[in-house]
């Protein structure tokens, strides 16, 4: 018996270069998966700068290597690295959302998901107490009420120290 040929099923293929409609409403999907009010401005502040960017550039893939120009970019301006691990952090996720609405391929978003941080280097300044000097501190007579308004994790930090409790 002869097989019918089978017929390819026309779905709709993601694409690679997202416009500016879909980068929106891969946004809206990321800001809507958020609770915090302060998350959602964080998000959107680094979406939007991402989409300025984005745009700015004729006609990019959205994929791993875009990524990593916009990593490049935003440590040229000299940005601390938790503001670009905290920017970055937000376009994965835009990835990640663009992939679930069928936006972008799958594969494209776990390149762009694989794109690593900014490593946060440098010392800590300043005179460290140790945990023993934090406790004879803590122990010390209360000539100010420091004891009085704030408990002992808040008094630590305050005299620049985080003990782990014994």
């Amino acid at each position: 018996m002869k097989q019918k040929p089978r017929s390819r099923v026309n779905r709709k293929k993601a694409k690679t270069v997202l416009r500016l409609l879909d980068l929106e409403h891969a946004k809206a999907a990321v800001l809507n998966s958020l609770t915090s009010a302060d998350a959602q401005r964080g998000y959107r502040h680094a979406i939007d700068e991402f989409v300025d960017w984005y745009c700015s550039e004729p006609r990019l893939a959205f994929n791993r290597t875009v990524v990593l120009r916009y990593r490049s970019y935003l440590e040229s301006r000299q940005l601390a690295p938790g503001t670009v691990n905290l920017r970055l952090g937000a376009v994965r996720r835009l990835a990640y959302e663009a992939a679930d609405c069928g936006l972008l391929s799958s594969d494209l978003a776990a390149g762009i998901r694989r794109v690593k941080g900014v490593k946060k280097l440098g010392v800590r300044l300043g005179n460290w107490l140790t945990v023993e000097q934090a406790h004879s501190l803590w122990q010390s007579p209360d000539s100010k009420g420091l004891k009085r308004e704030a408990g002992p994790s808040t008094s630590c930090v305050a005299a620049g120290v985080w003990a782990e409790a014994a």
